[in-house]
């Protein structure tokens, strides 16, 4: 079983995981793209019992446009997002893949908001599509 560790710029607050993900997704909604300040977000969902944080966060609580809530951990230090918790998949906690600085980490597999994609993106073809 693979151990993985993501953290923050200034390493206050990290993650270590052991296992694989469960899924691994991005998202093109305007709302992560604010967020990441990127075209879209990468992010990989695994159990909580494999997740263990240490540091110090800051919380965000944000409603997406389906309606249910994130709970957003930053680090109160440097600002970056680690780990979010969300609340409708309580079992889980999702960690931003580029939190993990690793260009080996596996590529996602669902691609969602497709129809706020950039229109350079592209998708690996594999991924699931979802509009």
């Amino acid at each position: 079983m693979p151990t993985r560790h993501a953290s923050c710029s200034c390493g206050q607050l990290t993650a270590e995981v052991n296992g694989d993900p469960v899924r691994i997704s991005i998202c093109h909604c305007l709302a992560c793209q604010r967020r990441t300040g990127g075209p879209f977000a990468e992010q990989a969902r695994f159990r909580r019992e494999d997740v263990s944080i240490s540091g110090t966060s800051t919380r965000y609580a944000r409603t997406g446009d389906e309606g249910t809530t994130c709970i957003f951990h930053f680090c109160p230090v440097c600002g970056d997002t680690v780990y979010y918790e969300p609340q409708a998949m309580p079992a889980f906690v999702i960690i931003p893949v580029g939190a993990f600085a690793d260009p080996h980490f596996p590529p996602p597999t669902v691609s969602v908001y497709e129809s706020r994609m950039h229109s350079w993106v592209v998708p690996p073809e594999a991924a699931e599509h979802f509009a």
